[in-house]
């Protein structure tokens, strides 16, 4: 890989030639869907949509040193960085959990972002209370043919496979008999239904099973122990996979800015002074937990407290979101209650709808309430 400094320029000079200017926009938001994804394929044709994986399996075999620079120089041209189900939940799985056959099958697609994944967890009957899902998965012969439904499917109009929990043992006790199952999502026996939100975007969905088929050799780990293998994803879907990333995401800027916008200053200060000290909190929350999860990664580069930190990075961040939103909304006033139409900025509009999705942070992924008690259980060993 070279020193810091040469693979730095190295990579100036790959982004200056592969990174086009009207990628520069920061987000994968402002990008637009299929725009993203053929910028996520560029990235993977080198390697650097997952540089931490190994080599032979698409990845970019970067250290984290490495990794810490292009993620810089990335940021520093507001480059999107590369994100899916399949980079950030599914591929560090299979890294840990997967065996070589199941790796060199389905990870340097995920790499080259050929293959796009959604999650079937939640069922109607199966929220926060995971382990209560009932979708059926029956061995015949050398395939599984699965029967059940899925909802709030993130993703799944778009998606080419699904990583499923479906029951494999209804007689078993309800933790013990699910199995975690991969199969394609475009074949008989598949149905989405999209679920329109107040915006008017589709990317959740309903995802009907019946009498889909799948391998029996992509059960990831063993048959009726999905479980262990489902509570290691969502680990990674929490953040711990990528500690330095969630402190980025909750080192959000823009409320100092918004503030001076909106209300002004008075001696070099924001002119009213109670907005002023919740900023000032929001500011010193998001500078602890950035901090907290720079000692998580040092913490999880040497195998310890890596899984003591997930349900607490997933409460803290989901939290500490809705809390710079709800600031955010007060500082515009009036100026936040648009949702359409004439009358309102374009940012304005973008705000407001800000603001609500962080709504949604402290429910997916596993509720606040759901990450308290396994913080209470797991990591204050407090009895019940």
């Amino acid at each position: 890989m070279g020193s810091i400094d040469s693979f730095r320029n190295e990579v100036r000079d790959w982004l200056e030639e592969n990174c086009p200017d009207d990628v520069r926009v920061g987000s994968r938001d402002k990008l637009g869907r299929e725009r993203y994804n053929e910028w996520v394929r560029t990235l993977g044709s080198r390697g650097w949509a997952a540089p931490g994986w190994p080599v032979e399996y698409g990845g970019g075999g970067l250290d984290r040193e490495h990794q810490k620079v292009l993620t810089e120089e990335m940021r520093r041209i507001k480059a999107p960085p590369p994100g899916s189900f399949g980079l950030t939940m599914l591929g560090p799985t299979l890294l840990e959990l997967g065996t070589d056959e199941q790796k060199r099958e389905h990870l340097p697609p995920i790499c080259r972002h050929e293959i796009i994944w959604c999650q079937g967890y939640s069922e109607p009957g199966a929220g926060s209370d995971l382990a209560g899902l009932q979708t059926r998965a029956v061995l015949e012969g050398d395939e599984y043919v699965v029967t059940g439904q899925k909802i709030w499917t993130t993703g799944a109009p778009h998606a080419d496979w699904i990583f499923c929990l479906v029951r494999t043992d209804p007689d078993a006790p309800k933790h013990e008999g699910i199995s975690f199952l991969l199969f394609p999502m475009k074949q008989q026996g598949v149905k989405v239904s999209p679920i329109r939100l107040i915006d008017g975007s589709e990317h959740f969905a309903q995802v009907f099973f019946d009498g889909a088929r799948a391998r029996a050799k992509d059960v990831i780990g063993p048959v009726n122990g999905g479980w262990t293998v489902a509570k290691r994803l969502l680990q990674h879907e929490r953040g711990v996979s990528n500690p330095e990333g969630r402190a980025a995401a909750g080192k959000r800027k823009g409320l100092v800015d918004l503030g001076r916008e909106q209300l002004g200053t008075r001696d070099g200060k924001l002119a009213d002074p109670a907005l002023r000290e919740r900023i000032a909190q929001h500011e010193l929350d998001a500078q602890a937990f950035a901090l907290t999860m720079r000692r998580a990664a040092e913490e999880a580069r040497t195998g310890q407290g890596e899984r003591q930190i997930a349900s607490m990075s997933k409460f803290y961040w989901s939290e500490l979101g809705k809390r710079e939103q709800d600031i955010a909304m007060q500082l515009l006033g009036a100026r936040g209650l648009g949702w359409e139409g004439d009358g309102f900025e374009a940012s304005e509009l973008a705000r407001t709808r800000k603001w609500l999705i962080t709504r949604a942070d402290s429910i997916w992924g596993g509720t606040s309430e759901i990450q308290r008690n396994i913080i209470a259980k797991r990591v204050l060993l407090i009895p019940e």
